[in-house]
């Protein structure tokens, strides 16, 4: 078998000719970026199939019979050339080549996590087609609609042998931007880079808010509860309306958009206004698998003026001193954006130069090579770096810079530094770009800090608090210095809480970089759930142990979760376990992982039958 660097590197596929390529203005850094992933990789492009099983591996409960059955009855219902059997080599890919059928940062085997197929509906209607189909089946489906969140799964479905339902491909369309109510519609498989085009092209003056990076679905990172940075960066907190396809193959539009519109049109109010008359149900389609969204509404934010800056701190432990100084200004507005306090080491890691070329020793980086490397760099010798952007005319900004000036100015040995002080190849101009509703591709650049470099995320919510933040931060600096693995915190700021999100960068082609990552994220998980933090995202093969330490009062949210999803999906055949959540037909029957489970892979654990007159 060929390695990684025995063969040619095609180019990135482009958009729009490809729904999730990367928009020509990024071409050049696109091809920079793939060469240097693919150079620290030591994995092949594609790994055989090894496992003894027939492909592809069934779902659950499934006849290879009955599967093959299935199979061409879809497609049939929605054509030969949209449903695709995962019987091929595994190709992890990178970023902007992804794979559907698996987890391309895999954790665990990279067989693990696999898909039977992935069927790829071209609207609505087709999805309706699909959950009946798997209704009538029992196959369980598992909807994605880009796939692209690799720290957290990417495309991989939680149980093995699932079809992935894949919205993206076809379904791609920006279906209105109104520059009057600074909105848009978007179907599930268009991107943050596809939506900034498509804004751009009209030329009206309008803002996207987009995440660190800009290839993952604005529809899909909105249902995930992810952010962004300029002042709309609370992703579903922007968003208004749904269409929904529910699991049992109903239609229903949330909001206004339950309201029919006059002469069969949509609601005029459906980007409008969120909630609509009576309950509100969008919430419960977020981070769950209650349905599957198939149109969602966002608001846009008007073009404004707009001034980023940098501000270095040089102690270590200074943090909860920057973080009493942040909780004012963000509640009070003048921070103006998601800011973000990030650790000096990613000045490092950003650079996209391996940690090979900073320490070549066993371990952590010392703390003291960190430093001394920050030295020689634009940052200077500093311990943490502040990232934030101000918005509004030029006396508004300066007003604002000058209380942020004034107030970091108290903590010893800060410095404030704005783009035009700092070399074009800075980090910080990335951050201008993000801040400005122009997304990016930069952010993958710490990938290269490990060879085959992979990662996932611990992203817990504290208060915007020094006491808060310290405790979080000391119990991840303790584990990662119990196995061995760098530390990488970024706080992103809102007004009162702040997401805590630690990076844990590993070798994928390395058991046991995999499973230090892997046990460290468990121990993290149950530390912080015993100070009373818990992370608002997490990877699919930790969701059981996320979601079962939200369990006050004898897991009062998971039992009203558990009956929302009999409720609504009786066969059991949506996503089953995502974020945690079984239904009746999965539940209690070995799938679920939680805190101390020893397995090496996702399938269920035995569970002891009870013996004769023993009570379940």
């Amino acid at each position: 078998m060929l390695g990684a660097a025995s063969l040619p590197i095609p180019p990135t596929p482009s958009w729009p000719e490809v729904y999730s390529g990367i928009p020509a203005r990024l071409a050049d850094i696109a091809a920079q970026t793939k060469e240097k992933i693919f150079s620290q990789r030591t994995l092949p492009r594609a790994a055989e199939r090894t496992q003894a099983e027939e492909l592809p591996i069934l779902p659950p409960e499934i006849t290879r019979e009955r599967f093959n059955e299935a199979v061409a009855e879809l497609r049939k219902d929605i054509g030969e050339k949209n449903v695709e059997l995962n019987d091929k080599p595994l190709i992890d890919g990178w970023y902007m080549e992804h794979p559907n059928t698996h987890d391309a940062f895999h954790i665990m085997e990279q067989d693990d996590t696999v898909s039977s197929a992935t069927v790829y509906p071209g609207s609505t209607e087709e999805v309706q087609t699909v959950v009946r189909w798997a209704n009538k089946y029992l196959i369980p489906i598992y909807p994605i609609s880009m796939g692209r969140n690799l720290g957290y799964g990417g495309a991989a479905p939680r149980i093995r042998g699932a079809v992935v339902l894949d919205l993206g491909r076809r379904m791609d369309k920006v279906l209105k931007i109104d520059p009057d109510n600074c909105s848009c519609l978007v179907e599930p498989g268009v991107s943050y880079f596809a939506l900034y085009e498509a804004v751009q092209a009209t030329g009206y003056p309008l803002w996207i808010d987009t995440p660190d990076l800009g290839g993952g679905s604005v529809l899909g990172n909105a249902v995930d509860r992810g952010v962004g940075y300029t002042p709309y960066g609370d992703h579903f907190g922007c968003h208004c309306g749904m269409e929904v396809v529910l699991p049992t193959g109903e239609v229903v539009r949330t909001g206004m958009g339950a309201l029919p519109g006059k002469n069969g049109e949509d609601n005029p109010c459906w980007q409008s206004f969120q909630y609509g008359y009576g309950p509100y149900s969008d919430g419960i389609f977020t981070q769950s698998n209650f349905g599957i969204v198939t149109k969602m509404g966002f608001w846009l934010m008007p073009a404004t003026d707009h001034t980023s800056y940098m501000i270095t701190f040089r102690d270590e432990d200074q943090y909860p001193e920057i973080m009493s100084t942040i909780r004012p200004l963000a509640i009070n507005k003048v921070l103006g954006n998601v800011p973000q306090l990030r650790h000096v080491i990613q000045e490092l890691a950003v650079t996209g130069k391996p940690k090979s070329y900073f320490y070549d020793g066993p371990g952590q980086i010392p703390r003291e090579v960190i430093r001394k490397w920050a030295k020689e760099m634009p940052c200077g010798d500093c311990s943490w770096v502040f990232y934030g952007t101000v918005y509004g005319p030029d006396e508004f900004r300066r007003g604002q810079l000058e209380i942020i000036r004034r107030e970091f100015g108290k903590i010893d040995g800060s410095r404030l530094m704005l783009p035009e002080e700092l070399p074009e190849d800075h980090y910080l101009h990335s951050r201008v770009a993000v801040c400005s509703g122009v997304p990016v591709l930069r952010e993958l650049d710490w990938l290269q800090w490990l060879p085959n470099g992979a990662h996932l995320f611990f992203a817990p919510i504290a208060p915007t608090s020094g006491e808060d933040v310290k405790r979080l931060f000391e119990l991840c600096r303790k584990r990662h210095e119990e196995y061995g693995i760098d530390l990488f915190p970024t706080l992103c700021v809102a007004s009162r809480e702040s997401h805590v999100i630690v990076n844990l960068v590993y070798d994928r082609s390395s058991k046991e970089s995999k499973a230090k990552a892997y046990n460290c994220l468990r121990a993290m998980i149950a530390d912080a759930a015993a100070e009373g933090y818990g992370e608002y995202r997490t990877h699919i093969l930790f969701s059981d142990q996320v979601a079962g330490t939200y369990n006050w009062n004898n897991n009062a949210l998971m039992r009203m979760n558990e009956a929302l999803k009999d409720a609504l999906d009786p066969n059991g055949i949506l996503a089953p376990g995502k974020n945690g959540i079984w239904p009746k037909r999965f539940r209690g029957k070995g799938w679920e992982i939680l805190a101390g489970d020893q397995r090496t892979s996702s399938l269920p654990a035995i569970v002891k039958e009870p013996a004769a007159g023993e009570k379940l």
